[in-house]
């Protein structure tokens, strides 16, 4: 049985790129993979008429998805919410989007990067001890021979993209979260597709990006991950959105 899953990443509504949204979400409703992973920043400036926006979107793929916020998800003109109550609004969309994602053979285990407070070195996100807990807990119910999907917006350490920084905590984390059973980590934030393999932990683990499909891009066009896992492996290959 082969298991298939596409990633996304950096929808920016409020920046979307109209065409590749409504691309995707045709390639989505076409294809019928098992579920769609979301690795953050849904939104541009984490208003409330772009949650709702995304929420409508990701509703209308009619499979499983999963979500994890990115530091565009956070409050940006309020600056007190974002201290008090910075997920108030990306929470309700996870739970307009609560719906169970149980694939034989993958586990997919979240890992939240963002900060409240961002100065220039946390603008790579970081590694929260209470979040890493989490996810090394789950990590321990890994059923022998699954796959076992990490699920950030940041990447966890640094890739060969100009202007990576550091995530704080990434290369520690990485280690724990390889040696704990993690196959991969799936991120986005730099708006190009990776997959890349590093040892840590004593383990190899790969570290895979999803590209945008926001008008902000970089060095690529809009594009999205689509993920097969079959006995126990993991096939990756990045699929632009341009009309075929």
């Amino acid at each position: 049985m082969t298991i298939r899953l596409f990633h996304v990443s950096d929808l920016h509504f409020g920046r979307e790129d109209e065409a590749a949204v409504a691309r995707f979400a045709e390639i989505v409703r076409t294809e019928k993979p098992d579920a769609v992973i979301c690795t953050g920043d849904l939104t541009m400036r984490a208003r409330s008429h772009e949650f709702a926006a995304a929420t409508e979107w990701l509703k209308s793929l009619g499979v499983p998805v999963t979500i994890e916020p990115g530091n565009h998800d956070l409050p940006y003109f309020n600056p007190v919410q974002r201290l008090l109550d910075p997920y108030k609004r990306f929470a309700r969309l996870a739970a307009a989007m609560d719906r169970p994602v149980d694939l034989p053979g993958v586990m997919i285990v979240p890992l939240k990067t963002t900060a409240r407070i961002q100065p220039r070195r946390l603008s790579w996100g970081r590694v929260s001890r209470s979040g890493l807990i989490r996810a090394l807990a789950l990590l321990a119910e890994k059923p022998a021979g699954a796959i076992a999907l990490v699920t950030c917006h940041h990447p966890l350490v640094r890739t060969d993209f100009a202007g990576h920084g550091d995530t704080l905590g990434g290369e520690g984390a990485l280690a724990l979260l390889a040696e704990a059973g993690a196959d991969a980590v799936l991120s986005g934030h730099v708006h190009d597709a990776f997959d890349v393999a590093r040892d840590a932990g004593g383990r190899r683990v790969r570290l895979i990006g999803a590209g945008t499909l926001s008008e902000r891009t970089r060095t690529s066009a809009p594009s999205f991950n689509e993920l097969r896992v079959k006995d126990g492996r993991l096939r990756v290959e990045a699929r632009d959105v341009a009309e075929p």
